[in-house]
């Protein structure tokens, strides 16, 4: 890990940008109401009370519940891809093979935070299994963009086949988050990145 220093969360992923009008408000509140409680659990009504706008202002904004859904798991998927993105650079250095190591050092990092609660994303494909449901595809497209970008890392760190390790590489992540979620594995992050290394080793990464 390139970073010596112990870093919390939010020291190193930051915070979304404070909302100002009444849509920016709507979104960030829904988004911490559903990431802590639930997406089916919170309704309008408490994400108006908490955001301190009008219902007339929701529904300037939105239709329905459906639709600030969307535009809450949409606002996510772009701060938390910006922020990992740094994140790695940050724990990383300018290697591709250190910045692909250092998303578990992140994942270390955030497991061990008392926010945690597990990843949004995960929480939102779960609570709408519908592949054709709209809040099913907004998290499915974080996913599909994570794994872009770590096949567009193993290309730049010179892997024989980028494709196939990132493939991998997912498959090792998706299951990390889920031992740590599922079965309270704080450490699971850490066990993991041996597996990563290894993986780096057997495709041939270079850089």
């Amino acid at each position: 890990m390139a970073q010596t220093k112990k870093l919390s969360a939010a020291e190193l992923l930051g915070a979304p940008p404070a909302p100002k009008r009444g849509r920016e408000r709507l979104v960030a509140t829904a988004n911490e109401l559903f990431y802590h409680r639930g997406f089916n659990a919170v309704g309008i009504d408490q994400v108006i009370a908490e955001a301190g706008v009008s219902k007339t202002t929701f529904y300037k904004h939105f239709e329905s519940k459906d639709e600030l859904l969307v535009a809450a798991v949409e606002q996510r998927d772009r701060w938390e891809r910006d922020a990992w993105a740094r994140a790695m650079v940050r724990l990383g250095g300018k290697s591709p093979r250190g910045q692909l190591l250092a998303l578990f050092d992140v994942l270390d990092i955030w497991f061990n935070d008392p926010s945690f609660n597990g990843c949004i994303f995960i929480n939102a494909a779960s609570e709408f299994p519908n592949p054709n449901d709209p809040v099913h595809q907004a998290a499915a497209k974080h996913k599909h963009a994570t794994r872009d970008h770590i096949r567009d890392l193993a290309a730049r760190a010179k892997v024989l086949d980028p494709e196939a390790f990132a493939d991998a590489y997912m498959i090792l992540f998706e299951g990390t988050l889920i031992m740590r979620q599922v079965h309270g594995r704080n450490d699971a992050a850490r066990i993991a990145r041996g597996s990563i290394e290894a993986l780096l080793d057997q495709h041939g990464a270079t850089s």
